[in-house]
This record gives structure tokens, sequence and C-alpha cells, in this order.
């Protein structure tokens, strides 16, 4: 079969990683099945270890105005999207296949490319935004001057580590993860030995906006996740490595970010939160700890980009498409900086939210764990327009800043007549709209196709 390899469940013990054990290069080859379940745990770990948590944990809270309900929003948000990721992994390791690739058996090979050009033009923003991060604090610690030389040498490491990822995942097991730890806990306590501040109110959209900040962090993997655990030993170790890994990583800086707010006062939105943070009595060397694990997450992005350009042309290297995103991520992070971030993560959510709650539902509830992931495989409608009514759901309740396309969707609510109660977030609404629409449709498309087929049988048949 052309296309994607169609490999079965890896459900055998896992063995060591090799020296030599890398990811395909090509579509055309099968991926190693070398991860199990504490590699991938401390992979995602990893991964969730980033600034990005702070500064997305102090939006959340600054979004609902209270230390107790900027962890409530971060707890909901984590645990939704998290979920979210660990069913994202579980396809991954069963079909074998990298992330867009396995959508080919959810939309078509034709209609996949969607979501795929999608998910190369996300992946390049998360990683230059990664290396702005990265840069910026590194120039507030070493002088302006050293801007450029830290974006450079980001990008560079960040492409490096992007043509060996699994060797990449070893390192990061055995030295980044434990690296960084004694720089988080040295900050979680400096800042919660500082005096408590009023947070300002001035900003305060309510709980669910903020819950959907968090979800939005933790969904931007969730396409990335099969690129990974394509490479698991089993389908249990994936799901629970990633929602578990990720999760509870990410929602731990999350909190030092809410608590940021509560205790360091004075403007820490955005960037000026790292500043507040290496102001701290040696925050600056916490700081630059976390920082050399920081490239890890833009590896993470430019790895999937480049992986994902396989579903369009299965039989490019890799590692060229990875130094060409490196490359483009790196000059882009030179000249953009981090105002419309949190517009960033509303669009993500907005693609990826729905996409990915079709996916698990149709290839857990509706497929039966079957996709043809060939380039063969022929359009599906049910899950593109369930995935086409969570994407409009997401907007109508939550269209996000961007100019132009906010004012759009708020036009159009208005004219349509839609109130969503305030207690109903995109996240969450996007989600049940997308699953519930992915499952009746995709019920209803069985009993067209097959008159005998009852409500609910493609999933009983799979347990059986």
């Amino acid at each position: 079969m052309s296309g994607a390899p169609v490999l079965p469940d890896a459900s055998r013990a896992a063995p060591a990683i090799s020296a030599r054990a890398e990811a395909p290069l090509t579509l055309t080859r099968h991926p190693a099945r070398v991860l199990g379940f504490w590699p991938q745990c401390a992979m995602w770990g990893s991964f969730g270890v980033t600034l990005f948590g702070p500064l997305t944990g102090a939006l959340v809270t600054e979004s609902v105005g209270s230390l107790p309900g900027g962890l409530l929003a971060c707890a909901i948000g984590t645990l939704i999207a998290a979920l979210l990721l660990g069913g994202a992994a579980a396809i991954g390791a069963r079909l074998g296949t990298p992330s867009m690739v396995g959508l080919r058996g959810m939309l078509g090979h034709r209609a996949s490319i969607v979501p795929t050009v999608l998910n190369i033009a996300q992946n390049i923003g998360w990683a230059t935004m990664e290396i702005v991060v990265i840069s910026s604090a590194a120039a507030a610690i070493a002088g302006p001057a050293w801007r450029w030389p830290f974006v450079v040498a980001a990008g560079a490491a960040a492409t490096v580590m992007s043509v060996r990822p699994l060797g990449t995942v070893t390192f990061l097991r055995t030295v980044m993860l434990w690296l960084v730890i004694a720089g988080s806990v040295y900050l979680f306590v400096m800042v919660l030995r500082q005096p408590a501040h009023p947070i300002a109110q001035d900003e305060v959209a309510g709980l669910w906006p903020g819950v959907d900040l968090a979800a939005a962090q933790v969904v931007s993997f969730a396409p990335l996740a099969a690129d990974y655990s394509r490479h698991s030993t089993s389908g249990r170790a994936a799901f629970g490595s990633a929602s578990l890994g990720y999760g509870l990583a990410i929602f731990g800086y999350y909190c030092l970010g809410v608590v940021a707010v509560g205790h360091l006062g004075g403007d820490v939105g955005g960037t000026h939160l790292l500043g507040a943070l290496m102001a701290l009595p040696a925050g600056a060397i916490a700081v630059a700890l976390l920082l050399t694990d920081e490239v890890d997450d833009a590896f993470a992005d430019i790895y999937s980009a480049a992986v994902s350009v396989h579903n369009i042309a299965p039989g490019i290297d890799r590692r060229t498409t990875a130094i060409i995103m490196g490359v483009v991520s790196t000059a882009l992070a030179g000249v953009l900086d981090f105002d419309q971030y949190e517009s960033f993560l509303y669009l993500i959510g907005s693609a990826f939210v729905p996409l990915f709650a079709v996916a698990v539902v149709d290839f857990f509830w509706v497929s039966g764990g079957r996709w043809d992931t060939s380039s063969a495989a022929t359009f599906r409608w049910p899950p593109a327009l369930a995935w086409l009514l969570g994407f409009v759901a997401y907007q109508l309740i939550q269209p996000g800043s961007v100019p132009g396309w906010s004012a759009l969707w708020a036009a159009i609510r208005r004219a349509a007549g839609v109130h969503t109660p305030g207690w109903v977030g995109s996240t969450l609404g996007s989600m049940v709209v997308a699953g519930a629409s992915a499952w009746l449709l995709g019920q209803l498309a069985n009993r067209l196709t097959h008159p005998g087929h009852r409500l609910g049988a493609s999933a009983r048949a799979h347990r059986d």
C-alpha cells in the first residue's frame, strides 16, 4: 500500500533505546518502537517545562481576576486538554504514522492536507515564539546586544536536535529534565516568599476565557503527539505518558505564573514576567537553567513541522525539511515580538481543539480503531463536517482579538442571535459540539452505508 505504512499495534515489551535507533527519514520506512512509558513521560514532562507555562498562567490569572480562580481555570483547562492530548498520542501509537498522515484516515488524503498546512504554520509559529522567549530572556541576562546571537544559537540548537529526535529524547530523559528541577523549585519558593499584592481587575473576562487559554497551550501539542508516540511500545504507554507527563508539568508551570501575578506585583504581562522572575535573588541563574530546557520545545515544533511535510511529499528526507523549518523559524524570531501571543493561542485552539475532539471520537467510537492511512484514503464527510461545526462553535463563543477576524465573527453572532452563557467556554463548547457531531454523523453515515447497522455497533465490535 502506497503512502503510509500501516503497522500493527506495538504491545510487546519495550527494548532499550538503541544508540542507532532513530526516526525514519521518509514516510516509506517503519518507525522504531522503542519508547516505553517512562522515556515518553520524561519527554512530555520536559516539553511541559517551559517558560510559556508561567507566561500563560499569568494571562489566565489576569483574565480570571483572582489566585484561586486562576488555579481553577488552569486545572480545568489542563485536564480537558491533557485527555485530548493523550487520545491523540494513543492514536499515533496504534497507527504508527506521523500525526498529519494519520488524519488521512479521518478526512481522506487530499482533505488532510488542510490541517497539515495549518499544523506546519502553527509549528513554525510556536518554534518562532519559543526562540523569541529564549533570546529575550537571555538578552535580559547578558545584555540587549546578545539578543541576535541567542536567536541564532537557540534556532541552531533546536534544528540540530530535530535531526536526531530519538537521540534527543534520551538526552532529555537523562540530563535536561533533572537539570531544571532545581531552578523550578527555587523560583516557586522565592515567588511565594514575596508579599501578596492585589490583582488588577481591569482585564477580567471570567473563568472560562481563562480555561480556554490554559487548554490552548496543551492542545497545541496534540497535532505533534503522534510524531513521537508512533515510536511507543503500546497505546496505553502513549496515552498515559502524554496526558500525565505533559499535563502535570505544564500545570506546575501555570501555577508559577498564577502565584507570580499575586506576589510579584506590577506589570507581569508577557515577557515582563521573565524580568520580574530574574529580579529575584539569584533569579537570573534559575531562569538561565530553565532556558537550557526551553530549546526542546522549539525542537519539537521544528521536527513536527518537518515530518508533517511527509503527508504532502512522503519521499522527502525529514532532515532537509527540518533544516528549512529551523532556518525559517530562526529568521522570524529575529523580527517578531510577543505582543500577539494571546491571540495566537486562541487561533490555535479554534482549529485544533475541535479537530482532535473529532479524531478521538471517530477513531475509538465510530471507526472502531481502523483508519485507512494510505495515499488512496478517500474523503469522509462526517468527520469533516463535525470539525467545521466545532470550529464555528469556537468562533461564535470566543472569536479572540485578531483584528478583522474577531469583528467578523462578532457580527455573525449578532446576526444569528447567538447568546452563550458565561459558563460555556469556547474550548469545552467546541469539543462537545465537535465530538457529539462526529459520533452522530458517523453513526448516520454507517446506517446509510449499512442499513442493518445499529448505533454504537462499531465501537462494541471493536471491544469484542
